[in-house]
């Protein structure tokens, strides 16, 4: 049996990710309505950026801090296939602030191909608040998420996502 070369088992299973996520959302969807399946996925994505997280901190030798949230965050949006740029402040020499310029979201881009792009910044702002400050905490106590005024799915050109040090 031929098996498939590493890159293409990688694409299958991000392929898989992606839809089984949309997938299990559309049939709660049906079952539940959109506000109850809406607050499943919040409960899932307060989980899966630990899982996320985790994983990535042992592979690259990350521990906590700003620093070390850029790396692992920035590895886990390449990975999931973000366009963006990382913006890092520093004041005395060490990293105050960071921000990661978004200029293209998969998720976002997955609504638009499913004609639901009208429900993206609902589900957008819901889900992404939800991960990225599950990510602040797991960096440190005193990290801090917020959006910046832009978001994609509103149909800005980019998202601004900023982690600061408190």
């Amino acid at each position: 049996m031929k098996k498939l070369p590493e890159k293409e088992r990688a694409q299958y299973y991000h392929r898989c990710y992606k839809t089984v996520d949309g997938l299990w959302f559309v049939k709660a969807e049906e079952k539940y309505g959109f506000g109850d399946a809406l607050e499943i996925d919040r409960q899932v994505w307060k989980v899966m950026p630990k899982i996320q997280a985790r994983f990535l901190k042992e592979k690259l030798g990350k521990d906590s801090g700003l620093e070390d949230l850029a790396d692992c965050l920035s590895q886990k949006l390449l990975l999931d296939g973000f366009e963006f740029k990382t913006l890092k402040k520093q004041k005395a020499g060490k990293t105050v602030k960071v921000e990661f310029m978004i200029s293209a979201c998969p998720w976002h881009d997955i609504l638009i191909r499913s004609g639901r792009e009208h429900l993206s910044d609902r589900i957008g702002g819901v889900i992404c608040g939800q991960e990225y400050c599950v990510w602040a905490s797991l960096f440190g106590d005193d990290i801090v998420f917020s959006f910046g005024d832009d978001r994609i799915c509103r149909g800005d050109q980019k998202c601004v996502l900023s982690f600061r040090s408190g």
